[in-house]
C-alpha cells in the first residue's frame, strides 16, 4: 500500500459501504499492523474493489486518518449524549471510565489504529497536520462539555478546562496502551487509581 505523502483531500464517501471500509481497515491493522494492512487486504475484508479505495483515499495514511476521524466522531457524539445527563462529578467520571473500558474491550482495533496514525504522523507532514487537528477538536469538545457542566452547577473545575481535557485523554490513551499490552491482567485497581487522579481535577459543585 502506498506510503507517500499526498496533498489531495480525501473524497467524501458515506453510507454502509463507507462503514464497511472503516471496519475492515481497523480489523486489518489490528491483525496485521500498518505494513501488512494493504489495500488488497482491506478491499477483500470490506467486499469492495481496490480501485475504490484508491479513488476515495489515495494513500494508506489518508485511509487511516479517515478511520480515526470517523470513529472518534462516533465516540464523541456518544459521549456528548451520555455526559449531558450527568448530575455530579461521580456520574461524569464513571461515564469516562466506562467508555475507556468499553473501547479496550470491544474496539481494540481503534486504539491500535490511533497509535499507528500517531507513529506515521512523526514522519508525514500531511498526516501530522490531520492528527493535530483531531487532537485539537476532541480536546475542545471535551473542554466544552466540562465548561457547560461547570456553568450548570454540576462540576467544579480545579484548573483550565482545556488542560483537564488533555489530562483525561492522556490518562485514557496511556491506560489503553497498557491494558492492551497485558490483556490478562486485572486492571480494576489501576483504573480506580485513575479515577482518584481525575477527582483531583474536577469535583461536584
Amino acid at each position: 500500500m502506498e506510503a507517500a505523502s499526498s496533498t489531495e483531500p480525501t473524497r467524501s464517501i458515506e453510507g454502509e459501504k463507507a462503514q464497511r471500509i472503516v471496519d475492515a481497515t481497523r480489523t486489518c491493522v489490528a491483525e496485521r499492523g500498518v505494513a501488512g494492512a494493504t489495500f488488497d487486504h482491506v478491499a477483500r475484508e470490506a467486499g469492495v474493489s481496490r480501485g475504490l479505495l484508491h479513488y476515495y483515499f489515495g494513500t494508506k495514511e489518508r485511509l487511516l486518518a479517515e478511520v480515526v476521524r470517523r470513529d472518534c466522531d462516533v465516540r464523541m457524539e456518544l459521549l456528548d449524549v451520555q455526559l449531558a445527563g450527568a448530575t455530579d462529578a461521580d456520574a461524569f467520571i464513571a461515564l469516562l471510565r466506562d467508555q475507556l473500558e468499553d473501547i479496550v474491550r470491544t474496539e481494540p482495533g481503534l486504539v491500535t489504529v490511533i497509535f499507528e496514525l500517531f507513529t506515521i504522523s512523526r514522519r508525514n507532514g500531511d498526516i501530522a497536520l490531520e492528527f493535530a487537528e483531531l487532537m485539537r477538536r476532541t480536546r475542545e469538545q471535551v473542554a466544552g462539555l466540562l465548561t457547560v457542566k461547570q456553568a450548570e452547577g454540576v462540576l467544579e473545575l480545579k484548573t483550565d478546562a482545556d488542560a483537564i481535557a488533555d489530562v483525561l485523554f492522556g490518562l485514557a490513551d496511556g491506560l489503553a496502551l497498557r491494558m492492551l499490552g497485558e490483556p490478562d491482567r486485572d486492571w480494576s485497581t489501576t483504573i480506580e487509581a485513575g479515577v482518584v487522579a481525575v477527582r483531583s481535577l474536577l469535583t461536584s459543585a
